[in-house]
C-alpha cells in the first residue's frame, strides 16, 4: 500500500522557517572610522523599532563625526552620544526614548543600545558594541539591553583594536568622559587625532549576504552540515528576498520545479538549483540531482540581479533524514514524524502541541518520509526538481529498527505527488513494546545520525 500526505502539509514541515544559531537583519550599514570600517548587520527583523530610532540618527548625519567615548577592557565600548564640534565633544540631541525590544542575546561583536538605569524603555541615541560576551550580565539587567546589530566577522578585527586602546588612567576627564580610549596619547591637550572617530555611517548596497555558518540541509529531516544531490537545504542570511512564501502549484512548468522563485535563483556548483522557499532572511533549495559529491562545493544565491558571495557546502552520494520537524520535540525527546497509513493522522503519544494522541499500534504500518537517501530505479525517477510519479526504489539498501527490533519495510522511493522526497512503509514489529521507542535506520550500512522515537501502544489485555 502507498500512502501519501497531500503535498501542502508536508511543505508545512520542509519550509517552516527555523531560528538560525545566529539571527539576522535586512540592512548592512558602515561605520566609517579613523582606526578602518565596522560593518555591521542591522537586525531589524527582531528590533524594528529600535533599527529605525538608529537610522534617525543616521540620515540626519548626526552620528557623522562623532566618537567613541567610553571603552571598558573585556566589556564595551561606546559611543552615539558626542559629536566633535570646533573639536569639542558635544552632545547630540536626543529624540523621544524608544521601547525596549530585547529578544537577541548580547554576544560578542553584537550592537546594543545604552539606556538609564531602572528604565527599561529609555534608549535615546547612545549605542555600544559588546567586545566580549555579555549575554550572562546585559540579558538579564534593566529588562535586557536590546541587540540591534553583529558586526560582521572580517570587521571584528577592527573593533578589536578600538578596544585595545589605553584608557588614561587617572582619567583626563570627568564622567561621562573618564573611560575615554585615546589614540596616540601621551601627555597634554587632547586633539582631534587622539579620539576615536566616527567618520560617517552609511549603507551598504544590499546584495545577498549568506551568514557564517548559513547553510543546512532542511532542519526538519535533520539539519546536518552535509547534504546528497536532492536534499533539500536552507540558507540563512540577509537580504536574501524580498518576499516570504513557499513554492506553489502555479510555479510549476509541467511538474517540473521553479529555479526562480520572486526574483531569487541559486546556483550549486554552477547549476541552477530548485527554489522551495523565499523569504528575506532564509531561503530553501533543491540542490540537483547531479551535483559531484565527496567534496564542498559552491553555493551562491542571487536575488533582483544581485549575487552572493560563494560559500562552500559539503555534498555526499547519501545524506539521509527523516521528517522530524520541531514541533514533534518534546521534553528534548525528537518524535519521527509517522503517519497512520489507513486514517493519514500523525502518531502521537499525545503530548505534542495541536496532535491527538494516535500511538501506533504493534503490527500496523506507517508511512514516514525522508530527504537525501540517494538514487533510485528506474534511472527515469527523478530525485530533484520534478514531480515524483508512479514507484520507484531505493538503489542504495535501508534498513529500520523500532525497539530495537527489524520492522518490515514494504516500499522505500519516492513519495508519488511530492519534490524529492522519500517515502518508507514501516510496519511496526508485532512484539513491540509499549512505550516511547527508539526508531533507527540504516542506509547503506550506516546508521543515520538522528535520534528518533515513536510512540507505540498495543491493546489492553482482556
Amino acid at each position: 500500500m502507498r500512502t501519501r500526505l497531500t503535498f501542502p502539509a508536508l511543505l508545512l514541515f520542509c519550509v517552516s522557517a527555523t531560528l538560525p544559531a545566529q539571527v539576522m537583519g535586512t540592512m548592512n550599514v558602515r561605520f566609517h572610522t579613523n582606526l578602518g570600517d565596522l560593518d555591521v548587520n542591522l537586525i531589524d527583523t527582531y528590533a524594528p523599532k529600535t533599527v529605525a530610532n538608529f537610522l534617525n540618527y543616521v540620515n540626519r548625519g548626526d552620528f557623522n563625526n562623532s566618537i567613541i567615548h567610553r571603552s571598558v577592557p573585556g566589556f564595551i565600548i561606546q559611543g552615539g552620544g558626542y559629536q566633535l564640534v570646533s573639536h569639542v565633544p558635544t552632545a547630540i540631541a536626543q529624540d523621544a526614548a524608544v521601547k525596549n525590544e530585547f529578544a537577541v542575546s548580547n554576544t560578542r561583536g553584537t550592537l546594543a543600545m545604552a539606556k538609564m538605569d531602572g528604565d527599561p524603555n529609555s534608549a535615546t541615541n547612545q549605542w555600544f558594541f559588546n567586545t566580549m560576551d555579555n549575554s550572562r550580565t546585559l540579558n538579564n539587567q534593566n529588562g535586557g539591553f536590546t541587540v540591534f546589530g553583529r558586526v560582521f566577522t572580517a570587521s571584528l578585527p577592527i573593533m578589536d583594536k578600538i578596544a585595545a586602546l589605553p584608557v588614561p588612567n587617572p582619567a583626563i576627564f570627568s564622567a561621562p568622559f573618564d573611560q575615554i580610549p585615546l589614540i596616540d596619547y601621551v601627555s597634554g591637550s587632547v586633539t582631534d587625532a587622539n579620539y576615536v572617530t566616527i567618520l560617517s555611517i552609511t549603507m551598504l548596497d544590499a546584495n545577498p549576504v549568506i551568514a557564517a555558518n548559513g547553510v543546512v540541509t532542511a532542519s526538519s529531516f535533520g539539519g546536518a552540515r552535509l547534504a546528497a544531490p536532492g536534499s533539500f537545504i536552507e540558507i540563512y542570511g540577509t537580504n536574501l528576498a524580498g518576499t516570504t512564501r513557499g513554492w506553489a502549484g502555479s510555479d510549476f512548468t509541467d511538474g517540473n520545479a521553479p529555479t526562480t522563485l520572486d526574483k531569487v535563483s541559486a546556483t550549486v556548483n554552477g547549476q541552477a538549483a530548485f527554489v522551495n522557499f523565499v523569504s528575506p532572511g532564509q531561503v530553501n533549495l533543491q540542490v540537483p540531482g547531479n551535483v559531484p559529491s565527496g567534496t564542498a562545493i559552491p553555493v551562491i544565491l542571487n536575488y533582483d540581479g544581485k549575487a552572493s558571495s560563494p560559500v562552500t557546502f559539503i555534498i555526499q552520494p547519501l545524506a539521509g533524514g527523516l521528517l522530524a520537524p520541531a514541533l514533534f520535540k518534546v521534553d528534548g525527546k525528537q518524535y519521527v514524524a509517522a503517519v497512520h497509513s489507513k486514517t493519514g493522522a500523525f502518531v502521537s503519544n499525545g503530548t505534542i502541541t495541536g496532535v491527538v494522541a494516535a500511538p501506533a499500534a504493534p503490527g500496523e504500518t506507517l508511512v514516514m518520509y525522508g530527504t537525501g537517501f540517494g538514487a533510485v530505479t528506474p534511472i527515469s525517477a527523478v530525485v530533484a526538481g520534478k514531480v515524483a510519479q508512479g514507484v520507484s526504489a531505493l538503489s542504495t539498501a535501508v534498513q529500520f529498527t523500532v525497539g530495537g527490533a527489524q520492522a518490515e519495510v514494504g516500499y522505500a522511493g519516492l513519495a508519488p505527488g511530492l519534490v524529492g522526497v522519500y517515502q518508507f512503509n514501516v510496519t511496526v514489529p508485532a512484539n513491540a513494546a509499549n512505550g516511547d521507542l527508539a526508531v533507527a535506520v540504516t542506509l547503506g550500512g550506516a546508521v543515520l545520525p538522528q535520534s528518533l522515537f515513536l510512540s507505540v501502544q498495543g491493546p489492553a489485555a482482556p
